[in-house]
């Protein structure tokens, strides 16, 4: 299709979503006047419940971005679809009993992603705290307000989840607060050896054991023997979908607990996740969690998040990965058009073994000869009246995605981009690798999330 077919087609898709929001908005105008007052001049009762919107990021003078970078927390992970904003803007409507609406929710989600049980989290680390403290729960036989200060004492001294060396990450915080000690492990003999009386849980990062395959015990394997010991395994699989069957995959496998980030792929509220597994497990994880006092308390799940994290589920079960990929494959080819006839420039689209396995646009040539480096083509793009964020691995030597990676490759991600963005990554792209005078100076990377 030409680039003037899509934008007709964007265009009439901009059409389709206002036409839509109008009859929504006039759907829900109060029945207070005649038919004329809902399509012309509203009643004064009307207008009294009416509100303009206030972009506030405006006001509070916060620029927006364009996000060709991935579903980093710091850049606010995903944008929700629409159908998941407005289940969000109704749920914010009513009063509801929260752990009424939290136990429907995970029934409902638990059923759709063909488990036991879920729970709704406040994220994928807080969903990771959550897992925990049911295994310390469940190996200790302690109450919810028992964890942490108890744990690891004479009276609850069950407290050590194993971990693979290659695995080790800074999200293993999230477990700590719930009293724990990890135990490392670099093999199967020694993981065989580490199991013991006070062993509560294994951890698997997910992403990690795909990357360090060589270095990781198979996940299989990892299952198994816990499950000989009598202890339940946790899988992080917080930023692995797509593909969207990771959803089941991974309990169906045998992992008793999964958690993944709701704001990420699944494309529901930032703040929220899902914790899937066993039903006994996910019990005990929500017995800690709000709006109760357990550890998870200060990790409230508003009613928005949990009908928003519903809706997502709904959404994403809905798309397909063949679909979502050509879409994205799309995007991609708007911007390697654009840049094709930059000297030396070479291109290809991959999708990376773990984590956000979605098309990657790679742009790879000779910065002595475009006279900038992907360094420099980032920092300028970042200082764009609208800034524009490349992945972190542009310019990078090493990249932790299984992606291939050098000081001379550009990688731009295309599945956080708003309908049209693809034209205006591309505009810009080339504008500054054909004015390199115009680069400033590379801006550090924001934290991953």
């Amino acid at each position: 299709m030409a680039n003037r077919d899509l934008r007709s087609l964007l265009t009439r898709r901009h059409f389709l979503r206002w036409s839509q929001g109008v009859m929504a908005a006039l759907g829900s105008v109060p029945v207070l006047g005649s038919a004329v007052e809902a399509l012309g001049e509203a009643s004064p009762a009307a207008k009294a419940g009416m509100h303009a919107a206030v972009d506030y990021y405006a006001k509070l003078g916060v620029k927006p971005i364009i996000n060709a970078y991935d579903t980093v927390t710091n850049l606010t992970a995903s944008t929700m679809p629409p159908q998941v904003q407005a289940a969000v803007a109704m749920a914010a409507k009513k009063h509801v009993q929260l752990a009424e609406l939290q136990r429907a929710c995970g029934t409902y989600i638990a059923d759709k992603l063909h488990c036991e049980a879920a729970v709704v989290s406040c994220g994928a680390s807080s969903a990771l705290s959550l897992a925990t403290a049911a295994c310390v729960q469940a190996a200790n036989g302690c109450k919810p307000g028992d964890i942490p200060q108890e744990i690891g004492t004479a009276k609850f001294p069950k407290n050590e989840v194993i971990v693979q060396k290659s695995q080790r990450y800074e999200y293993e915080h999230a477990m700590y607060i719930a009293g724990i000690k990890i135990v490392e492990v670099s093999n199967m003999e020694e993981y065989q050896r580490a199991f013991n009386e006070r062993t509560v849980m294994t951890n698997y990062l997910n992403k990690f054991g795909i990357i360090y395959k060589d270095q990781s015990i198979p996940m299989e394997d990892w299952i198994r023997v816990a499950h000989e010991h009598g202890v339940p395994c946790h899988c992080d699989a917080a930023a692995d979908v797509p593909p969207i069957s990771n959803l089941w995959k991974f309990t169906e496998m045998g992992f008793d607990l999964v958690c993944f980030s709701g704001g990420k792929g699944i494309r529901g509220p930032q703040n929220a996740g899902l914790l899937l597994g066993k039903k006994k497990y996910i019990d005990l994880a929500a017995a800690n969690n709000n709006p109760g006092t357990g550890i998870g308390r200060g990790m409230k799940v508003a009613k928005e998040q949990l009908v928003g994290m519903v809706a997502a589920v709904d959404w994403i079960l809905a798309q397909t990965d063949e679909g979502l990929d050509r879409e994205w494959t799309r995007r991609c080819n708007v911007i390697s058009d654009a840049v094709k006839s930059i000297p030396t420039m070479k291109s290809s689209v991959m999708i990376p073994p773990a984590e956000n396995q979605v098309p990657h646009l790679i742009l790879t040539y000779d910065p002595a000869v475009v006279g900038v480096t992907p360094r420099e083509v980032s920092a300028r793009l970042r200082t764009d009246t609208t800034p524009i964020f490349l992945n972190e691995y542009t310019g990078a030597a090493k990249n932790n995605q299984g992606l291939p990676s050098s000081v001379n490759t550009i990688i731009v991600e295309t599945w956080m981009l708003e309908p049209g963005d693809e034209y205006t990554v591309a505009r810009r792209l080339h504008k500054v690798l054909t004015d390199p005078k115009s680069v400033g100076t590379y801006a550090p990377r924001p934290a991953r999330g």
